[in-house]
């Protein structure tokens, strides 16, 4: 399967989903329009509480389809946007990218810049939820599902089917960890 949109999602609230759109226009070094985590410096409550003026290294949120399949196996039903992302995808392994990675999607190219990290408000929306997608190995080591961040490098429209092709950086590629 190529690596495509599934649906896409905006809301000018900071409310927790976020509803469907027909279309997103993605702007470059601000996010969505429209949404309420668009700029320039961080627009997440919680950051904007510890430094306003720290860059907005999340403007876009993606997850990926499958994960929706994979609660679901644990009783979760979730649909798209429910997680508040901008943009659900399918057919690309979007935990395993590196930093730095360039998604070029519809028109728009978005930078990924790490994990979202998942929140209180994941388990106030489902009860058990915020478990599923914060699971741990056997090691212990925390494994953070709730899809990645990213910047847009390149502003443009995106659309459900649009494709998504995918630019690794430069080697050595470092992990994501949360932003």
């Amino acid at each position: 399967m190529n690596p495509t949109v599934v649906s896409v999602h905006v809301s000018a609230e900071h409310g927790f989903s976020k509803p469907r759109a027909d279309s997103i226009e993605l702007l470059e070094g601000i996010g969505v329009r429209g949404d309420a985590h668009a700029g320039v410096t961080v627009k997440h409550r919680s950051r904007v509480a510890r430094n306003p003026d720290q860059p907005n290294l999340r403007q876009v949120h993606l997850i990926h389809q499958e994960l929706f399949a994979h609660l679901a196996e644990q009783g979760h039903e979730v649909a798209p946007g429910e997680l508040g992302e901008n943009i659900t995808t399918a057919g690309v392994d979007l935990l395993a990218l590196p930093v730095g990675t360039r998604l070029r999607i519809g028109e728009a190219v978005v930078v990924v810049t790490g994990l979202r990290n998942p929140c209180q408000q994941i388990e106030d929306f489902r009860p058990g939820l915020l478990r599923s997608v914060l699971p741990r190995d056997d090691a212990g080591t925390v494994h953070r599902l709730t899809g990645v961040m990213g910047i847009v490098a390149r502003g443009g429209t995106v659309r459900a089917t649009d494709e998504i092709s995918v630019d690794l950086p430069p080697e050595p590629h470092h992990p994501l960890t949360q932003v």
